[in-house]
């Protein structure tokens, strides 16, 4: 496992260490800036790391943007897919990044999807056939000062409810 600020009591196993490692070879990934230094083996912790360095330096010498976007774009949508399983289609449908503070340095973002909140999406899936989560996350340096926050909304939806619905647009 690489660094990482965040402590944790889930475990990366030797399998999800292999994804972990993976995704960061995905190449649309690893242009990024990004790197993914921890996956928990159910996936409901994810944490990703970003630093200053040529490829991620802008005009100003500070961390582009679209990097500092990029990095975090995919994760909770790889997540959920990963979590919710081949009954759900799962699309990031926002997002918008507020700048805090110029990144300079590794910052790190943890991306946590506790039991709870897995319970009241396919609680709100079964009822409504669709959900729009609205979920938040940020960097952050290893004293807690955030730099960078995320807000997203991902589209769930059962995934006979989507496919029918697709299909009656065709």
């Amino acid at each position: 496992m690489s660094q990482t600020p965040f402590k944790t009591d889930k475990k990366e196993s030797f399998k999800s260490a292999i994804k972990r490692i993976s995704f960061n070879f995905f190449p649309a990934y690893r242009r990024t800036g990004g790197r993914i230094c921890f996956l928990s083996d159910d996936w409901k912790e994810i944490h990703v790391k970003i630093g200053l360095n040529w490829a991620t330096k802008n005009y100003v010498g500070t961390v582009f943007g679209g990097s500092i976007y990029g990095a975090l774009d995919p994760i909770y949508m790889v997540q959920l897919i990963n979590i919710l399983g081949k009954d759900y289609v799962v699309w990031d449908k926002w997002a918008s990044v507020k700048f805090i503070k110029p990144i300079k340095k590794t910052v790190f973002a943890k991306f946590l999807l506790p039991d709870e909140l897995l319970y009241d999406i396919s609680q709100k899936v079964a009822s409504d056939n669709t959900y729009i989560l609205p979920i938040d996350v940020q960097f952050e340096d290893e004293q807690g000062i955030v730099y960078a926050i995320v807000s997203k909304q991902i589209y769930i939806a059962n995934k006979s409810y989507y496919t029918a619905l697709k299909n009656e647009k065709t």
